[in-house]
């Protein structure tokens, strides 16, 4: 049998993390949360994940400037990890925006599972 898929999800708000958890392991991926951007960066040290799903607006470290520090990490896997930001998207930014700062795709807050897996599955095929 196929290892589960490891997600990192960066997110403070405790109910998005509880959603987007039953909904990630009823497909069979592996979540593991980190509630702000220093966070996110010493599990990444720590563990190997295969996609990172960032909220921009956290605590101590916000998510633009996470995925700024991991696109610059030294370690050629984990600074191509898939990223994608989950936001209300208070600034607008286009989809060329997300990706000029590192991501790879996008979710509107409040997020749409049905999106959130198929945006997840896709990265990850």
């Amino acid at each position: 049998m196929n290892n589960p898929k490891k997600i990192l999800v960066g997110e403070d708000s405790s109910v998005i993390l509880n959603l987007t958890k039953s909904i990630l392991s009823f497909e069979k991926y592996q979540m593991t949360a980190a509630k702000n951007g220093k966070q996110v960066l010493e599990m990444l040290e720590k563990e190997d994940f295969d996609l990172i799903l960032m909220d921009l607006n956290m605590p101590v470290l916000d998510g633009v400037t996470c995925t700024i520090m991991i696109r610059d990490l030294e370690d050629p896997v984990k600074s191509k990890l898939p990223i994608i930001a989950i936001s209300g998207n208070i600034n607008n930014y286009t989809m060329d925006e997300f990706r000029k700062l590192g991501f790879d795709d996008f979710l509107q807050k409040p997020l749409d599972y049905d999106k959130l897996l198929a945006t997840v599955k896709k990265l990850l095929s």
